[in-house]
């Protein structure tokens, strides 16, 4: 058994107040004894346009947050996935990208966000991450203490063959670090992460964004963590702060045995 926190936070425009105010809650989360810590989607950063965003934000070495949680990691024996930092790749590229650090405060994996949110919900809210960000090519696995973590992010949620892919390899965690909009949290959050368990029997590890960011948009929370039989372990609501549950990492497997789905397409 091992224990796993999520952080909800509200992140703006500056990135020196989101890492004060994580490291806040991360500290909450080990002092809890949580052993792998989450954050959600665009932790660092969030913006409101490619110029603002290019003049922010650093390479993966160079990155601040990367540099405190590798730190973190070492000193307190702990794994920290960073649900995604924007990272800059080139003068003007730009990847949503989960850092997962080690607790010998290494870099174990990093997984590039592969399905871009290009969706039109109303003439007042339409969303082009393509025109921010450059997509993934690969889906990633890593291998935590207790077993195989697949690494998404977000829209992501919504293709369900990448996360049959992932426990086929098997994966029995899922990081799903998300900033979804409240108009369609409202509707589909719950669902759609509740799928993704019981399809593939693993746990749901999904800490959120929350609230209203300094731009306006309005951002669902209900960070969650789900056993892979669909049962809610722990949410918060649309406030900041941390879950925490008590993990079995046999689950999944025991679940599988008795229901061998992932066996055939």
């Amino acid at each position: 058994m091992f224990k796993v926190a999520c952080i909800q936070i509200c992140s703006n425009n500056d990135i020196k107040e989101n890492l004060d105010k994580v490291l806040t809650f991360v500290k909450q989360s080990i002092s809890n004894g949580a052993e792998f810590i989450l954050t959600p989607e665009v932790t660092s950063l969030f913006f409101s346009d490619k110029l603002d965003l290019l003049s922010k934000i650093s390479t993966m070495q160079e990155d601040i947050f990367v540099k405190e949680f590798k730190r973190i990691c070492k000193e307190s024996n702990k794994w920290i996935l960073l649900g995604s930092l924007l990272i800059k790749q080139s003068k003007n590229s730009v990847v949503n990208r989960s850092i997962l650090i080690n607790s010998s405060g290494e870099i174990e994996k990093f997984y590039d966000k592969i399905h871009m949110f290009d969706v039109f919900l109303s003439e007042k809210e339409k969303y082009n991450e393509s025109t921010l960000t450059d997509p993934g090519k690969s889906i990633v696995l890593a291998k935590l203490p207790w077993g195989k973590l697949g690494m998404s992010i977000c829209y992501d949620m919504r293709y369900p063959n990448m996360y049959r892919s992932m426990s086929k390899s098997g994966a029995s965690f899922i990081s799903i670090p998300s900033a979804f909009t409240f108009t369609t949290g409202q509707k589909h959050w719950h669902a759609l992460l509740k799928a993704r368990a019981i399809e593939n029997f693993s746990y749901i590890f999904a800490p959120a964004q929350c609230g209203v960011h300094f731009n306006g948009r309005k951002t669902f929370g209900h960070s969650l963590i789900i056993s892979p039989d669909g049962e809610i372990l722990n949410e918060i609501q649309n406030e900041e702060g941390v879950i925490i549950s008590e993990i079995d990492p046999n689950l999944p497997f025991e679940l599988r045995k008795k229901i061998p789905s992932l066996n055939s397409d």
